[in-house]
């Protein structure tokens, strides 16, 4: 009884380590690896039909194809805001202004080093009467000798730049009356610090009032 007694622990030590070894080596499949269980012999599989991703869903066409059926359709699909502006702005002239310019009249520092293809400017008529799905559509699927921008720039961020493409396209007609009595042009920035280069510039503070008595 007492040697039933010491062997009991070995046994139990013993089984629990066959256990601990099962699920550090547990069967499975290197990616990519061959296997026998499928007939076509690919541990991959493929993708069930209709499959969709977690929050990749895109239920709005409208968003993210800039179409209504094969045409550009020509409204935001959301109200564009002091905020959406500024992104876009932003977006701008990170992906766009090498070739565009950051005015959009197609003398970026990309063409004028010696591009063959100059891209047109956003100002002529053609451009300013073209619907805002086609932009977006031009961002999204690329055009002549532009690349896509699909994996870039995230599909909102691409209606920010639309909605931002619009208003530089405004920019160079609007009136007094449009800047709702601001200075035209603007008074220019000053500078606390230029910056280096390496360090961005640092903006003066507006003094309260100023942009008042400049406006009257």
């Amino acid at each position: 009884m007492l040697a039933i007694r010491n062997i009991s622990p070995l046994l139990l030590v013993v089984a629990l380590t066959g256990c601990r070894l099962d699920m550090h080596v547990q069967p499975r499949q290197n990616p990519l690896s061959k296997s026998d269980f499928f007939p076509d012999q690919r541990s991959a599989r493929p993708l069930v039909p209709g499959t969709v991703a977690r929050g990749d869903l895109r239920d709005d066409t409208y968003f993210y194809t800039g179409k209504i059926g094969n045409n550009p359709g020509d409204y935001m699909p959301f109200p564009v805001t002091k905020e959406v502006l500024e992104r876009g702005r932003e977006r701008f002239n990170i992906y766009c202004a090498p070739c565009h310019s950051r005015v959009g009249d197609g003398n970026g520092f990309i063409p004028l080093r010696g591009f063959a293809r100059k891209p047109p400017s956003y100002h002529i008529e053609r451009l300013e009467k073209a619907p805002v799905g086609y932009i977006y559509g031009v961002m999204t699927e690329g055009f002549g000798a532009m690349q896509d921008y699909s994996a870039q720039i995230a599909p909102r961020d691409r209606w920010c730049i639309v909605a931002y493409i619009r208003a530089l396209q405004l920019s160079q007609h609007a009136t007094l009356a449009d800047a709702q009595g601001h200075p035209i042009p603007s008074a220019a920035p000053e500078f606390v610090n230029p910056g280096t280069g390496a360090t961005l510039p640092r903006v003066k503070p507006a003094t309260p009032g100023a942009e008042h008595e400049e406006s009257k």
